[in-house]
């Protein structure tokens, strides 16, 4: 149940969502048990973003949720490849975006709780 949203300043083209979302959906297996077949994404551009007062710079925050827990070394792998993404797609310097990461077996689906 893996749920990655993205929220930037930068205007998201039809087809920089469509690689976002092929490049993501291979990425989300860095995270064991975790593929593209259940993976959710919600991608928002053209939001108004301020990073460390400027609002000039293509910048991101991204949200890796999923069922269960990741070790930090996955997270870390995660996040050298979200950063390249990022980077290659939307033109997001690694040093302007955030990425959260947040795991839970609170997960519920089709009318019930896993």
């Amino acid at each position: 149940m893996p749920f990655i949203s993205t929220k930037t300043n930068v205007t998201v083209s039809k087809e920089k969502e469509v690689q976002l979302k092929e490049r993501l959906g291979k990425a989300i297996s860095i995270i064991p048990g975790k593929s593209e077949s259940w993976l959710m994404l919600a991608i928002e551009g053209d939001i108004p973003m301020y990073f460390r007062g400027d609002d000039s710079a293509p910048t991101a925050f991204i949200e890796v949720k999923i069922y269960g827990n990741a070790s930090p070394d996955t997270y870390g792998k995660m996040t050298k490849e979200l950063t390249g993404i990022y980077g290659d797609i939307l033109g997001v310097a690694p040093d302007h975006m955030y990425i959260r990461y947040f795991g839970s077996d609170d997960w519920g689906w089709n009318g019930n709780n896993f």
